[in-house]
């Protein structure tokens, strides 16, 4: 892997016709060789695109490729406090008033309001009611002089009846807003995609270098009043960017992209930083959480380089309702809470703010209990994982061989496996069992359909003259659906072409050699054994899949480290074994304890690409919301795409209809399409730009209208909201993406 070291203090070069630029203005080191496919400007040109640091406080930095072959160099410096274990990144304290937010403190929760700002009676109402259920911070949204002017009735009511918690004003496009709200409210968020630039139009646009220098001076101009207002109030600052809402400027230079996002936060933290005003956070929010993880990644890493130690503001946007929107918030934040990244978290949800309180609490307490354990492995050296950039690795999918009477080919799924524990009760009605695995069902018989479970496991085989029983596994088995049993049930009550599942001890000692030459085995593997006794998986020919399985009990050993060691040593071997994450929940797991411990642990490996998939198990939990659960997990991990994606805002007083309502009737007659993804927003905010990710848009274009976009362009202006979710089906279907709803036989 190529690297290398550039001395921090390099000189000012730019040469354009060459696409080569070292700009001393910009204070991070970068270095990025952009494709032929990916350029705008020179499109025959090598072009590296390279960004030197005259104040890091090194004399050098050095660079490497994200992941091996890939082009773009990131600095070889940490991301995180600990590759093997838990540990909170040092930050500075930044206080809001009079909550501290870092590392010396608890991780803060927070929400934000739904009412219209300027109904000062349900702003306040809806704040103690917030309050009430053990918020930290509120946000409320402050678009306009009207709503700055009723933030200050807000403010004095909420200290009359005794409620101190900090607010935080919302700020888009609207610096003399900021400027006045920022005398009563406690922090200011600004975007910095839209606090001084226009609205993004998502136009390629060509600068000279004084012509970028002029709209930087733009920016320092626009913002540093506010900046010094903050100062003199004492008030503290969220430099919060948005995937969905960077600026034409920064997409021009650096695309839609990771980088993009970092460096439209710099800009504004150089300005807070030139001014000697520190009291202030980042977030890099976005839709995606596989984005989302890396963006923040690569923002620590380069702060990291900067010697600074600016706290963290985590959040998934746009998450969406119920299970969805805590999956993919679970999945974003909980991987950087087990980095000991974030010092604060909001879990953004379709739902009244208060229903987001809990679900942002068994987050903060995850992240604390991982960090006060300082949960993890023994130390390990990693090489192969990919932090900043996703390529995921595929283990080796089942191989038909010859001879086999089945077709094992299917066990596994090539974008992401579900697997299921069966009971022998479940094998008494066949049938149920079937639609119970989403199979299709034809004449009684199962088919596997797009969202069937792959494999199941069995752990008690029925008996070897049960008919009946042996006929459904049978059925399963034909359709290419694995059958996972343990070996002391297969020994002893042998189901043919079974799959059997070992631990360490049993292939170690050889005592699978009683079985049939040949027979498929699965292996089941805790991933902080010694390396000495993985090395058995080198003399062993016929496993087709590792379970990763560490138990709850375990309380000091982090599942997530755990895996990360097992994947180095199968990378640093070439074995190229598909994996499962098996988590066995405990009894009496609640739901959404159940969602974000799977998030948070699975999910935080699947969003490196690390594992083929999931195996989730709970006994006193309903098997369908297993199953949908474990897709979940998979599409909100960007693997396997099994229904309709949503990007759905949360909704605040910008709000222009009932998001709620409306989410749920468009969800009710769409979410049969997968591979379709839709965006419903509130307003225009984060509209066009977020929805980069979605293939159609509903977006409140104004009071009791709707605009429809296709990818980010808008093609229908003012429907009637009573006639705009059968306009938006009918858009769908004009595009080629709508399927009518599968009949049940």
């Amino acid at each position: 892997m190529a690297s290398g070291l550039i001395p921090a203090s390099f000189p000012s070069l730019k040469c354009r016709d060459l696409g080569l630029s070292f700009a001393k203005n910009v204070d991070f080191t970068k270095v990025a060789y952009v494709p032929n496919s990916q350029r705008r400007k020179f499109p025959n040109v090598k072009v590296f695109s390279v960004t030197m640091n005259s104040t890091s406080g090194s004399d050098t930095v050095e660079l490497q490729p994200a992941s091996e072959g890939s082009p773009l160099l990131v600095p070889k410096q940490k991301y995180c406090e600990s590759v093997y274990k838990t540990v909170r990144r040092k930050t500075r304290t930044v206080m809001v008033g009079n909550v501290a937010l870092g590392s010396e403190h608890p991780i803060k929760i927070q929400t934000m309001t739904t009412s219209d700002t300027k109904d000062v009676a349900k702003t306040v109402e809806e704040v103690m009611r917030i309050a009430d259920k053990g918020a930290d911070l509120v946000r409320i949204t402050v678009q306009g002089k009207k709503e700055a002017d009723a933030c200050f009735e807000i403010k004095n009511t909420l200290v009359q009846k005794n409620y101190n918690i900090p607010l935080v004003a919302d700020i888009h496009f609207a610096p003399p807003v900021a400027l006045r709200v920022a005398e009563c409210f406690d922090k200011i968020r600004v975007n910095p995609g839209n606090f001084a630039d226009r609205r993004a139009q998502f136009e390629t646009l060509e600068y000279t270098d004084d012509d970028y220098q002029k709209e930087l001076e733009h920016i320092e101009q626009v913002f540093s009043p506010l900046v010094e207002k903050c100062k003199k109030y004492g008030r503290a600052m969220r430099i919060g960017t948005n995937h969905g809402s960077l600026s034409d400027r920064i997409m021009s230079y650096y695309g839609d992209s990771p980088r993009g996002m970092v460096e439209s936060a710099f800009e504004f933290a150089r300005i807070c930083r030139k001014l000697d005003f520190h009291n202030f956070v980042f977030s890099m929010k976005a839709s995606n959480p596989v984005v989302m993880v890396q963006t923040y990644r690569l923002l620590v890493a380069e702060m990291y380089v900067q010697g600074w130690d600016y706290p963290l503001h985590l959040g998934v946007t746009e998450a969406g309702e119920g299970e969805d929107g805590r999956m993919k918030s679970a999945i974003g934040i909980g991987t950087l809470l087990q980095d000991g990244l974030g010092d604060t978290i909001r879990v953004s949800l379709t739902e009244p703010p208060e229903e987001e309180i809990d679900p942002c609490r068994k987050l903060a307490n995850l992240g604390m209990q991982a960090a006060n354990l300082q949960k993890g492995v023994v130390p390990f050296e990693e090489k192969h994982r990919r932090y900043f950039d996703f390529q995921r690795r595929s283990g080796q999918l089942p191989v038909q061989k010859e001879g086999e009477e089945v077709d094992y080919r299917g066990v596994l799924h090539r974008d992401g496996s579900v697997l299921m524990s069966v009971s022998l009760d479940n094998l008494k009605t066949p049938e149920l069992l079937y639609k119970s695995l989403a199979a299709k069902l034809v004449v009684g018989m199962p088919f596997k359909d797009l969202a069937t479970v792959d494999s199941i496991l069995l752990r008690e085989l029925p008996p070897v003259d049960d008919v009946d029983a042996r006929l459904a596994l049978k059925r399963l088995i034909d359709i290419s659906m694995g059958v996972l049993t343990p070996l002391s049930e297969q020994l002893t009550k042998p189901l043919q072409n079974a799959i059997v599942l070992l631990n360490l001890k049993e292939l170690s000692t050889g005592v699978y050699k009683l079985l049939p030459e040949g027979t498929r085995l699965a292996v089941t593997i805790r991933g902080d054994e010694p390396y000495k006794e993985l090395d058995i998986f080198k003399d062993v020919d016929d496993i087709t899949m590792l379970l990763h399985n560490l138990p709850y009990s375990d309380e000091k050993i982090s599942r997530v480290h755990a895996a990360r060691r097992l994947f180095e040593y199968l990378e640093d071997n070439t074995l190229n074994f598909p994996v499962i994450h098996h988590l066995q929940f405990p009894e009496t797991t609640e739901r959404d304890n159940l969602v974000i411990a799977a998030g948070s642990s699975a999910g935080a490996l699947l969003v490196d690409g690390l594992g083929d998939g999931v195996m989730l198990e709970a006994a006193d939990q309903d098997f369908g919301f297993l199953r949908n659960t474990s897709f979940n997990l998979l599409q909100g991990c960007r693997m396997r795409n099994t229904k309709t994606e949503y990007v759905s805002c949360p909704s605040c007083g910008r709000t222009l209809f009932d998001l709620q309502e409306i989410s749920a009737q468009i969800r009710e007659k769409t979410l049969h399409l997968p591979g379709v993804s839709i965006a419903i927003m509130g307003c225009i905010v984060n509209g066009p730009g977020e929805m980069a990710d979605a293939d159609f848009g509903y977006v409140g274009g104004a009071p009791g209208k709707i605009d429809l976009y296709v990818g980010k362009t808008v093609v229908k202006r003012g429907i009637a909201m009573e006639h705009a979710t059968e306009a938006l089906i009918q858009l769908i279907k004009d595009h080629g993406r709508w399927v009518d709803p599968p009949v049940e036989e």
